[in-house]
C-alpha cells in the first residue's frame, strides 16, 4: 500500500477578489503608516517641536500601544461584527485624532491624542489584516503587502523630513479619508473557521480532506513571539537614527541608509515567497530571527559608520522575512480573521514596551549600546518561543508545522 501524502488544502474565498486584495493592502499601508516612518517622525519631535528622547519614547508607545488596544477591540468585535462598519469607525476615531493634533501641540495633550488616533488605527487595520490572512494563501497576500510596504515606508522616509509636523499629520487624515472611498470592496462578514485547518490526504486508497484542530494556545505562543520581536523591532526603530547621530554618523548618510534600508525590504519580499514555498514558514522563521538579534546586537558592540550601515540593511531585510512568516504561519491556522486581527494587538503592545524600556533604560543612564543589547535579547526570546511552538506543532498537525 502506497504511503499517505499530506499537505494543506486551500480554498478561494471573497476575500481573493482583487479588489477587496487592493483596498486590504491599501488600508494596511495607512494603518502602519506611523510604524514604519517612527525614526522620522521621533526625529521631527525631537527638532521641530523641542521634545526630549524620553517623551519621544513615550508617545511613540502611546501610538503603538493605542494600536494595540484597537486591535484587540477588533478582534472582539470582528467575528459577529460589520467589518465595514468597523473600519468607518476605525478612520473616523484617527482622522479627528490627527486634526486636533494641528492644534494642540504641548507633550500631555499630545500623549493623549496619539493614543486616541493609535485606538482607531488598531481597529482599522487589523480589519486590513484578518482580510489578506482570509485569503486561500495568506503568505502571499502578505508578501505582497510587504512588498508594498518597502516602497511606502522608502516613500515616508524620504518625504516626511522635509513636511512640518502639522504637514505630517494632515498627510495622515488625507490617506485614511481616501481609503474609505473603496471600503465596499471588502466583504462585509467572513465564514467561521476559527482554528480548523482542512488537510489534504493522499494514498492508494484515493483522495480525501480531513479538518484538524489547532490547539489555541499554539497560536497564543505564536503572538506571544510576534509580541517580543516587536519589543525589539520598537526600541531598535524609534531610536536608531537618534543613536546614529549620537555616535557622530553623518546626518545625509543616515537619511540615505533609512530609505536604502527600506529598500531593502524589496529583496526580502522577492525571497520570501521562494523560500517558504520549498522550506515551509517555520523553518526560514527560525534562521531570520537568529540573524536579526546578531544584526541589532552589532550595535550592542559599538557604533560607527560601517556597524550602523551593516545593521539597518540587514534589520531592513530581515523584517520583512520575519512579518511574512509571522503573519502567514498564524493565518494558516486561522480563517476565521480572529486570531489574525490580533496581530496588529501583538505589534502594537511589543512597540509599547520596546521604546519604553528603551527609554527607561537611557533615563537611568544607559548608553544606545545597551539598549541595542536589550533589543536583541528579545529577539532571542523569540526565537526560542518559535522553537518551541515549532516542534510541539510538528508532533500534532506536521502539515500545518511545515506549511507554506
Amino acid at each position: 500500500m502506497t504511503a499517505a501524502a499530506s499537505r494543506l488544502h486551500h480554498v478561494r474565498t471573497p476575500f481573493d477578489d482583487r479588489r477587496s486584495i487592493a483596498i486590504s493592502l491599501y488600508m494596511t499601508l495607512v494603518g502602519y503608516g506611523v510604524l514604519v516612518a517612527l525614526p522620522a517622525i521621533s526625529a521631527a519631535r525631537v527638532a521641530l517641536l523641542g521634545f526630549s528622547e524620553e517623551q519621544v519614547g513615550r508617545l511613540s508607545s502611546a501610538d503603538l500601544g493605542g494600536l494595540a488596544a484597537g486591535a484587540a477591540l477588533g478582534a472582539a468585535l470582528i467575528a459577529k461584527g460589520n467589518r465595514r462598519r468597523l473600519v468607518w469607525l476605525g478612520a473616523l476615531t484617527v482622522i479627528v485624532a490627527n486634526a486636533l493634533c494641528l492644534r494642540y501641540q504641548q507633550y500631555p495633550i499630545t500623549l493623549l491624542l496619539r493614543l486616541l488616533a493609535g485606538l482607531g488605527s488598531g481597529l482599522y487595520t487589523s480589519v486590513a489584516v484578518a482580510n489578506l490572512g482570509a485569503t486561500a494563501r495568506p503568505a502571499q497576500a502578505y508578501n505582497r503587502m510587504l512588498f508594498a510596504f518597502a516602497f511606502s515606508q522608502a516613500l515616508e522616509l524620504q518625504v516626511l523630513p522635509h513636511l512640518s509636523m502639522n504637514g505630517i499629520y494632515a498627510g495622515f487624515i488625507a490617506a485614511y479619508a481616501l481609503g474609505l472611498a473603496g471600503l465596499n470592496w471588502m466583504p462585509a462578514h467572513a465564514a467561521d473557521r476559527q482554528l480548523d485547518v482542512a488537510v489534504d490526504v493522499e494514498n492508494g486508497e484515493g483522495h480525501r480532506v480531513e479538518h484538524r484542530r489547532v490547539p489555541a494556545y499554539l497560536v497564543w505562543l505564536c503572538l506571544l513571539a510576534i509580541l517580543l520581536t516587536y519589543t525589539n523591532i520598537g526600541g531598535y526603530w524609534t531610536y536608531i537614527e537618534l543613536a546614529a547621530r549620537s555616535a557622530g554618523v553623518a546626518p545625509d548618510w543616515i537619511s540615505r541608509l533609512l530609505v536604502w534600508g527600506s529598500l531593502a525590504g524589496i529583496l526580502g519580499c522577492l525571497l520570501a515567497t521562494r523560500i517558504s514555498n520549498r522550506f515551509g514558514l517555520a523553518r526560514p522563521l527560525l534562521a531570520a530571527l537568529m540573524m536579526m538579534a546578531a544584526a541589532v546586537g552589532l550595535l550592542g558592540l559599538g557604533m560607527n559608520t560601517a556597524s550602523m550601515t551593516l545593521s539597518l540593511l540587514a534589520f531592513n531585510w530581515l523584517w520583512i522575512f520575519i512579518d511574512v512568516y509571522q503573519m502567514g504561519f498564524i493565518a494558516n491556522a486561522d480563517h476565521s480573521g480572529r486570531y489574525s486581527s490580533l496581530i496588529p494587538a501583538a505589534q502594537g503592545l511589543g512597540q509599547i514596551f520596546g521604546p519604553n524600556l528603551a527609554a527607561s533604560l537611557l533615563a537611568g543612564g544607559a548608553d544606545y549600546a545597551a539598549v541595542f543589547g536589550v533589543c536583541a535579547l528579545f529577539a532571542l526570546l523569540a526565537w526560542l518561543t518559535y522553537l518551541a511552538t515549532y516542534f510541539r506543532l510538528r508532533r500534532l498537525i506536521p502539515e500545518l508545522a511545515d506549511a507554506a
